[in-house]
């Protein structure tokens, strides 16, 4: 009897390892790595791209100082918090969305501020700039869904039973997620 139940399982052991999911795991994982590669490479043309636009703004008289050195500091800071794919929980991913949402506050005060220069707003190299700051701006926003939508189907698989049950023994943690900013949750206030 002792024996039979050995065989039974040995088969179960056996079994459960075919199904254990690893390699659903490993592409899922390395998709993710892909996408989080792709986001990365978003956020470095908006980084690539803000240079240009402050040496095309310092061009303008008497522009806001002030505004150009904060976006230049938020631009360094943005570009220090690097993050590889291995390093993805919740908590890094919010550092790195902080630092990226600084940076963004910043283009939006340039942008908003530049309103005031009608000789600014007439250059052919900022306004080149600004829809390609606008585009990229959409290409991260696309990427960051892109990320998100491999980060669920990643965390799901391995939350699955028998993919949970291996998914620790096999290194395979749950990502974290892009969320929206905080202050994104409050209506802007309109007034005519």
């Amino acid at each position: 009897m002792k024996r039979l139940l050995l065989y039974l399982f040995g088969l179960m052991v056996l079994l459960t390892q075919s199904s254990c999911g690893y390699n659903g795991m490993v592409e899922r994982d390395e998709a993710v790595k892909a996408q989080w590669g792709n986001v990365q490479n978003a956020y470095q043309r908006r980084a690539d791209l803000i240079p240009n636009l402050v040496n095309t703004v310092k061009g303008a008289a008497n522009f806001e100082q002030s505004t150009l050195t904060g976006v230049i500091e938020a631009r360094a800071k943005a570009t220090s918090v690097q993050l590889n794919a291995d390093q993805l929980t919740p908590e890094n991913i919010q550092k790195f969305q902080e630092a990226q949402s600084q940076l963004s506050a910043g283009l939006g005060r340039l942008l908003a501020v530049s309103e005031n220069y009608p000789e600014l707003k007439a250059n052919a190299n900022f306004q080149e700039l600004q829809a390609q700051i606008e585009g990229t701006e959409n290409r991260i926003n696309v990427e960051r869904n892109k990320f998100n939508n491999m980060t669920n189907d990643y965390n799901g698989f391995i939350r699955q039973f028998p993919n949970n049950l291996f998914a620790g023994v096999f290194g395979f943690s749950a990502k974290g997620y892009f969320e929206a900013d905080a202050a994104s949750q409050k209506a802007p206030t309109v007034q005519f």
